[in-house]
């Protein structure tokens, strides 16, 4: 599955908050995500000691060089990092590009996840569960997403947007 010399940015769709808990089951309790999240969720009482537990917050509105230092030392003090590129819940949405940013910085490869669902997602309920499948694709280096974008004049383009948009693209693919 994921080898233990390596570091990843676990990378998935943001369609749900059951998205979280349902990827550290599927990673396991061996493997510990550390994700990255909202600083607005700290004003939930349910959420915050598992924020202080499992996640590293920013202000996602006005990200700053605390933020992003907060973040840099996140990357490289633990092993998985969990990030929904899109970085919000709701449809539609374009992914930004800090996943390709810290994986510039950091060298960690990318692992896109699918979280599939047979029925309503999120659950609905009480007797609206629907049935889930989570699949983990091949992890990725970024300078072979580079390699795949190519300028008018064949060279390779670095640009994030683009790398973000074949990011999400690779998500998809998986399963």
């Amino acid at each position: 599955m994921i080898g233990r010399e390596k570091s990843y940015i676990i990378v998935a769709r943001h369609r749900s908050y059951w998205d979280i808990p349902l990827l550290a089951v599927a990673f396991g309790l061996r493997h510990r995500i550390h994700f990255i999240a909202r600083e607005g969720l700290k004003k939930n009482p349910v959420f915050r000691p598992l924020l202080r537990l499992f996640s590293t917050t920013i202000n996602r509105e006005k990200f700053g060089k605390t933020d992003f230092r907060r973040v840099l030392t996140a990357m490289r003090s633990e092993r998985l990092i969990g990030i929904f590129p899109e970085g919000t819940t709701r449809s539609r949405v374009a992914a930004k590009a800090g996943a390709i940013h810290f994986a510039r910085l950091t060298k960690k490869l990318l692992l896109p996840v699918a979280i599939k669902a047979d029925g309503p997602y999120p659950p609905r309920y009480p007797f609206h569960y629907p049935r889930i499948t989570v699949s983990i694709g091949k992890a990725i280096d970024l300078s072979d997403l580079e390699s795949e974008i190519v300028h008018t004049d064949n060279k390779p383009v670095k640009q994030t947007f683009e790398l973000s948009q074949l990011l999400m693209e690779r998500i998809d693919a998986v399963g």
